[in-house]
């Protein structure tokens, strides 16, 4: 009987697929704040809602990140505030073999994409279990805003380089 050695090759084209997981998705921070209560609830009118959203990733290694997807939306009535609910949506992505210049659109674009819908649903059940309507946030084109970002910072590099006069 001949030895037969399994073939590699399989396993270590699989091993050079690029690779784009989640690993954990999690409430990584919750606020709710209603400091006009109980007086607001007697209060006639409909609220205005402002939202602010604000990314940030950070590497934890070997491939590993985690990105937080905060989203902070305030109701008022006139000038007094109604509430205000902030959530931290964190999710822990797994990439592996992206090329390097790939690496920060998955991190800017497609996983905040993916924490989205998980802020969107944490929003809406505490405003509601504040005695409120739900909330009922807009979905937020990132990579727009990411191609936004890159265009600024592209222009304040030019403005910043030095001219030459010929």
């Amino acid at each position: 009987m001949e030895n037969q050695t399994p073939d590699t090759a399989p396993q270590q084209q699989a091993n050079s697929q690029p690779l784009f997981a989640i690993e954990k998705l999690y409430v990584k921070d919750l606020s709710l704040e209603l400091p006009n209560a109980p007086q607001i609830f007697l209060e006639q009118g409909t609220p205005q809602i402002e939202v602010q959203i604000q990314t940030r990733d950070a590497a934890l290694g070997e491939g590993a990140f985690e990105v937080v997807l905060t989203i902070t939306a305030t109701a008022k009535l006139g000038e007094k505030t109604v509430f205000l609910v902030e959530v931290g949506q964190a999710g822990i992505f797994r990439i592996a073999n992206v090329p390097e210049q790939e690496v920060e659109p998955l991190l800017k674009v497609a996983c905040p994409n993916i924490l989205q819908s998980y802020a969107r649903e944490v929003i809406s059940s505490a405003t509601t279990r504040a005695g409120f309507p739900p909330v009922l946030l807009q979905p937020i084109n990132f990579e727009a805003i990411y191609i936004q970002r890159l265009n600024e910072q592209a222009a304040a590099a030019q403005q910043a380089a030095p001219t030459t006069l010929q």
